[in-house]
């Protein structure tokens, strides 16, 4: 018997959204990655085709991250485990 989470993954895959709702776990672990104080000053909005859009409160802030953008990369990509997001746009 497979167990549950194998098959939810079997079902997405086989309609094809899997890849879609990789993206968006993003969403959900965007604090984990980046931490208290960003996440404080930042909203992870949405993904459109692989793209992170990321709402930051200060210009300063958007500098900020802009200069860190590699390392959230391959930070959120490790988190979910393969290259999910290809880059973050910052609003």
């Amino acid at each position: 018997m497979q167990k549950l989470g194998k098959a939810i993954n079997s079902m997405l895959k086989s309609v094809g959204i899997d890849r879609a709702v990789q993206q968006n776990e993003s969403l959900l672990i965007w604090e984990k990655v980046v931490g208290t104080t960003v996440a404080e000053n930042t909203i992870a909005e949405e993904v459109q085709h692989g793209t992170l859009i990321v709402r930051v409160s200060t210009p300063v802030w958007r500098n900020e991250l802009a200069i860190r953008k590699g390392e959230i990369l391959n930070k959120l990509n490790d988190a979910l485990g393969k290259k999910v997001i290809r880059d973050i746009r910052l609003i």
